[in-house]
Parts: structure tokens; C-alpha cells; sequence
């Protein structure tokens, strides 16, 4: 069965023996992101951890819990998502892209219930009160300040929300997305929205913007864990989240009509801010935030969201995420990004073998790629249709191996790739869009990209000398030493 809500995913988690509850008072302000970023780069990501007793910034208790670190195992990304494996997610993936009607009626009868999968996977609206709707503050009962919101890092602007789920829809085409952005706390009630100018979020605030509209805008805090990971996946602007959650999780997502504007929000969440941004107003400074990079982000002039209402469950639990120095829990969702989406890679790049952004990249800065090479150049053309492929634009650096290294161990990768290259035959340089975020870049999202062909190169491609071998053992001598090991002693 999947999981329905944050709280589902916490007994869950707590049943694995992966939840450590914290009864101890803990500062909303830095020492909650300070546990939590020392569990974080423990072995395995960690435990998740439940901050039953969190002081706000005025001294007094928080009467909410705040839940982090929810998504920071590899155990935890799959019970998330309903599955043992990341990769059998990217399996049905595959098994749709392929999916072709079979001839005979038998052939047909036996797809039907794989049809009928697909058409449970749109959301659906909660009939009744929602859960998210137990409590409804309005107007001069809003106050942001009674949330237990994380300053994380001592040089920050302020308290942030960080893991929200911030839902749009698209002026033109009616089209809902979801994203995960940071927002910074401002005031009682009013916000500052981080839209980085490449997020959808972004188009439709600037699209209604240039007509002058008032926009509506949900952030939600908690609900279904796949929704919350769909919220941070780079889906295309015309697939809406909750129906990819609905494909994960198998079954749909329940929404529920807002309380003061005409959107749908998680009919599950513990949090749900309602709001609008005015065009007709200054933007506002947001930042500095110590960000996924490891550095911090500049302070910058984003939109400001104004609050009309705060709903929530009646005794609701505060979900959050730290970013800073990798490995953080930022690490697992984008390694589930990683492995579900490889198969609509190959769909336009189909000599891609398999590809893993380390943690130190921080997912932009460097990606591995082995290939099936079939020619002379193929190493250029797939950087050249990577950077081409959505946020894989933004890609920093590549490096192109062949089909047998093991590119998810970045060991193994830099070693093979370092004794393959020359460098000045073997590195290209080009430009593009970089990420915001990206502080060395020569401009504000544009720089230059750099790509290491480390395959084992062709005499077409100019290499004349013999190609080495890789030192391997004979199976023969392996299996002989498989047998007697366990009469060795060595605890190895």
C-alpha cells in the first residue's frame, strides 16, 4: 500500500529502526540544521531525526515537531517511492516507452490491466474536509512566526522553508507544477519566493506578471513522500507532478480546493500556505542562504508572496531539509532523479549505458556517463546531446567512459578516465547556461562547460600505439579462491 502522508512515512521509518526521536530542546535557530547536517555525513546518510521539543526564536517551545532527514538513505528514498530498487522504477518507465498493442485479441485482453494502471494515476479531489483543512487561520490570525521555520547556516538572511511543495499554474494552458524552492520567511505574513529564472514556477510568475495579474500561489509542507520527491524532480513544464506521483505511488494523489484562491492543494499535507504575488509590487531582497553548493548564495531580489491563510492538521508536524557541504539528504532525492529518469535519457541519447552525479558535484558540477561506443567521435556527440537535454544543460563537466566502468563508483570512474585521456586531445570547452547557483561562472547562468572524453580511443580518432588491457584475474583461479575463503579467517 503506499504511503499516504508524512506521518505514514514516519512510523514507517520508525519501524525500520531508522527514526531517532529528540526530546531534548533544540534552537530552531542553527543547532537543529547543525544534528542534523552531523547525522547527515554519518555512514549511510544517517537516521532520520524527530525534534519533539524546538524553541522558536523568541525562547518559547514550538507546539510543533519538526521531521528532517526523512529522504536521507537509500532505504528511506525507496520506501518513499514504494519500491526496493530505484531502478525498477526507471523499469516501468521503459516497459510504457516500449509498450506497443500486440496482435490477436488475447494479446489485447492481457494489456488491460496495465491500461487500467495508467488511468488511476490523475489526482482526484477529496470529497469532505480535508485533513489539511482541520485548522484554517485567516487574516490577522495568520502568523508565520508560530512554525518552527530553520535559520541553517549563521550567515543565512533569515528562516527558510525548504522543503516545500510550491504549486502553480500555468496562465496559458492551465497546466499545474509543482517545485521545490526555497522561500524565505519575512514577516507575519508575507515571504520571499527564491524563483531561479530556468524553473517553471518562474515562467508562470513572469508570465502573469507582463499581463499585470495577481498570482495565486500554494506552498504545502508534508503529504505523500512521492509527491514530495515529484516536487523536486526536473519533470517537463507540461507534466503535472501529482500525476507522476500518482504513476510512483500507483495510486492518485488526493487533492482538495484552497480556502482562499482557485487551486488544488495536498488534501494530506500537514502545512498549507495560501497566497498571491502582486506584479505591481518592488521586488524584495532574499538571501544570502548557505546552499547545496556548499557556499553561500547571494542575496538577490526575488517576489514577495503574501499570505492570506494558513491551514493545517490539528497537531501538524513541520517538514524540513538542510543543504550545505555534500553529502547532505539532497544527495538520495537527486539520486532517485538520477535513476528514474535514465531511461527517458536513452529515449534521445540511446548509446547511454548508465550516468551518476557524485556527491561532491552536487549534481550540476560533474556527471559520469559510460557509453556503447560504436564509432570514432560518438564521446562528443553525447556530450554535445546532453548539454542539449534540459537541466543536463547546465552540466558543468562531463566525463565519457565506456560501457563497462561502474560509473556510480566515482573511484572507479576517475581512475579509469585518468589513464585514458591526453588531456589536450581529449578535453573540449564550449558555453552555455549555467546554474544560478554556479558563483565561478564568468556571467550570472552562462559560463563554459568542459567535456573529458576518457573512452579507449580508435585509430580514426588519431591513436596509433596499442591499447592495454585492463588487469583482470582468470575466472578459474576466482572460483578456486571463492571456495576456500571461508577456511582462511580473513574477516575481510
Amino acid at each position: 500500500m503506499p504511503l499516504d502522508n508524512l506521518r505514514q512515512f514516519i512510523k514507517e521509518i520508525d519501524r525500520l529502526g531508522e527514526l531517532v526521536r529528540i526530546a531534548h530542546p533544540v534552537r530552531a535557530r542553527l543547532e537543529v540544521a547543525e544534528i542534523a547536517d552531523r547525522c547527515m555525513k554519518s555512514p549511510r546518510g544517517g537516521p532520520a531525526l524527530l525534534f519533539e521539543h524546538v524553541l522558536l526564536d523568541d525562547g518559547k517551545r514550538s507546539p510543533h515537531p519538526v521531521a528532517i532527514n526523512l529522504f536521507g538513505s537509500m532505504r528511506r528514498m525507496c520506501l518513499a517511492l514504494g519500491v526496493d530498487d530505484l531502478d525498477s522504477i526507471g523499469g516501468r518507465i521503459s516497459e510504457m516507452l516500449n509498450l506497443k498493442v500486440p496482435e490477436g485479441l488475447f494479446g489485447k485482453l492481457a494489456m488491460l490491466p496495465k491500461l487500467a494502471e495508467i488511468g488511476k494515476f490523475p489526482p482526484r479531489l477529496k470529497s469532505g474536509r480535508p485533513p489539511c483543512q482541520e485548522v484554517i487561520l485567516r487574516g490577522d490570525a495568520v502568523n508565520l512566526d508560530q512554525i518552527p521555520f530553520l535559520t541553517t547556516w549563521p550567515g543565512d538572511g533569515g528562516r527558510y522553508i525548504t522543503l516545500p511543495m510550491v504549486i502553480t499554474t500555468d496562465p496559458s494552458r492551465g497546466v499545474r507544477n509543482v517545485g521545490m524552492y526555497r522561500i524565505q520567511v519575512l514577516g507575519r505574513d508575507t515571504l520571499a519566493m527564491h524563483w531561479q529564472r530556468h524553473k517553471v514556477g518562474a515562467a508562470h510568475w513572469r508570465e502573469m506578471a507582463g499581463r499585470g495579474e495577481r498570482m495565486p500561489v500554494i506552498i504545502a509542507l508534508g503529504g505523500d513522500p512521492a509527491s514530495i520527491y515529484s516536487g523536486s524532480a526536473p519533470l517537463p513544464p507540461t507534466i503535472d507532478e501529482f500525476i507522476f506521483a500518482g504513476f510512483l505511488r500507483r495510486a492518485p494523489v488526493e487533492l482538495a480546493r484552497a480556502v482562499t484562491c482557485d487551486l488544488d492543494v495536498p488534501a494530506e499535507a500537514e502545512f498549507v500556505l495560501e497566497g498571491y504575488i502582486d506584479p505591481a509590487e518592488p521586488l524584495v531582497l532574499e538571501g544570502p542562504f548557505g546552499d547545496h553548493t556548499g557556499f553561500y548564495s547571494l542575496a538577490d531580489y526575488y517576489p514577495r508572496v503574501h499570505v492570506t491563510a494558513i491551514t493545517a492538521r490539528r497537531d501538524p508536524i513541520y517538514p524540513a531539509t538542510l543543504v550545505g557541504p555534500p553529502p547532505m539528504e539532497d544527495y538520495y532525492l537527486g539520486h532517485a532523479t538520477e535513476r528514474i529518469f535514465l531511461p527517458l535519457l536513452k529515449l534521445t541519447v540511446p548509446e547511454i549505458v548508465d550516468y551518476h552525479m557524485p556527491p561532491a558535484g552536487i549534481f550540476h558540477n560533474l556527471v559520469f556517463v559510460s557509453i556503447d561506443k560504436q564509432y570514432p567521435g560518438q564521446a562528443y556527440k553525447v556530450m554535445n546531446a546532453l548539454w542539449g537535454q534540459g537541466l543536463m544543460s547546465l552540466a558543468k563537466v562531463l566525463v565519457i567512459v565506456d560501457r563497462h566502468v561502474n560509473v556510480r563508483n566515482p573511484d572507479e570512474a576517475w581512475w579509469i578516465a585518468l589513464n585514458n585521456i591526453d588531456p589536450e586531445r581529449d578535453v573540449r570547452f564550449t558555453m552555455g547556461p549555467m546554474d544560478v547557483l554556479d558563483h565561478a561562472s564568468r556571467g550570472f547562468t552562462y559560463g563554459s562547460k568542459m567535456g573529458i572524453d576518457a573512452t579507449r580511443k580508435w585509430k580514426e580518432e588519431g591513436f596509433t600505439r596499442e591499447w592495454p588491457e585492463l588487469i583482470t584475474m582468470d575466472p578459474e583461479t576466482k572460483r578456486r579462491v571463492d571456495e576456500m575463503w571461508p577456511q582462511l579467517g580473513l574477516a575481510l
